[in-house]
């Protein structure tokens, strides 16, 4: 039973063999000739946003590299700008739909708390759809010397912090 609602939380994992296979990976069909599937809202040479299929907030777009990440959990230090450039990107994009700043809310979730193997900003304009929708995307404040409590959801921001300091983010205090 807990398998269920863990999934109907935060979906259903991609099988085992499309992990790190750009060639096998559901995002990565956003940006190839194959591209029917997706409601594309922006892009340029290195991202492109599209809404989301299954919708938690009034507005739901994934805003996805070019490149072929796996996860936040694979970004270091080196990664900050195009975290970034990310979160100017997500900005813009709900600029256009009008979104106040206190309705916004854009992050990332942590493996295995990810139903998609390749990384993505989720741009949510407030209110979710539902108290359960959001769940998913829990904002737990630091404590201490940490930038991010226990969660598997970790803001744009938290991410940020956490990658200049040299960190990685962890679903664990970071």
């Amino acid at each position: 039973m807990f398998q269920k609602l863990f999934h109907w939380i935060v979906g259903k994992p991609q099988p085992h063999h499309q992990l790190g296979n750009s060639q096998s990976c559901i995002f990565c069909r956003a940006y190839s000739t194959n591209r029917s599937d997706f409601d594309i809202v922006w892009e340029d040479d290195v991202f492109v946003a599209f809404r989301d299929i299954r919708p938690s907030a009034q507005d739901h777009i994934q805003l996805i590299p070019k490149t072929h990440i796996d996860s936040i959990k694979k970004l270091s230090q080196k990664d900050v700008n195009m975290l970034r450039r990310m979160e100017e990107i997500g900005h813009s994009i709900l600029d256009t739909f009008n979104v106040p700043v206190s309705k916004r809310k854009m992050g990332f979730h942590i493996p295995p708390f990810n139903s998609i193997h390749h990384l993505h900003l989720h741009v949510q304009s407030l209110p979710y759809i539902s108290p359960i929708h959001r769940l998913k995307y829990p904002f737990v404040r630091g404590f201490g010397g940490y930038d991010k409590g226990f969660s598997w959801f970790a803001e744009i921001g938290q991410a940020i912090r956490i990658l200049e300091k040299g960190h990685r983010v962890t679903v664990a205090p970071c």
